[in-house]
């Protein structure tokens, strides 16, 4: 699941030139999560270890991960009833 929500998060990112040549990158809904490169393809990199650390970070702290595409990283920590 991990993985279909860095994709996700990729699909929706917005990348912008920067006035250095350099690129820009953020993802709608990650606050703080921004990535640079000398090309697309390397901001696109850095924003992939962006998310990542992004979302452990805030998974650690208990920080509410906001779904992407309808993936949900959150877990609950209510007890599951058990059926039998």
């Amino acid at each position: 699941m991990f993985a279909e929500y860095i994709q996700a998060a990729l699909r929706n990112a917005k990348y912008e030139p920067l006035e250095d040549g350099t690129y820009m990158a953020t993802v709608a809904g990650l606050q703080g999560v921004i990535a640079v490169g000398d090309t697309i393809e390397e901001c696109r990199d850095d924003l992939i270890g962006a998310i990542e650390g992004w979302v452990a970070l805030g998974l650690r702290l208990g920080d509410p991960i906001p779904a992407i595409d309808g993936i949900d990283l959150n877990i609950s920590v209510k007890p599951a009833p058990i059926v039998e």
